[in-house]
């Protein structure tokens, strides 16, 4: 899943963003999940908190089985 910032002004949705990578990365690299939002979580200091994203995009698309697979 990939997270995008958008601009007020830009209309943007996700047919478009996976037409404007392909081209530009390799197939296997573009996400098959897009989220759309104004804003990242943040920290008080303004560093993006990327384990709350995680566990948002887990919840959202539904893989928490997938995700509780422990690896090495």
């Amino acid at each position: 899943m990939a997270w995008v910032k958008i601009r007020s002004e830009e209309a943007v949705d996700e047919a478009t963003l996976t037409a404007f990578c392909k081209g530009r990365i390799a197939t296997y690299k573009i996400p098959r999940y897009w989220k759309l939002v104004g804003e990242f979580p943040l920290t008080v200091t303004g560093k993006v908190q990327k384990f709350r994203m995680r566990e948002q995009s887990i919840i959202e698309v539904g893989l928490a089985q997938a995700a509780a697979t422990k690896t090495a």
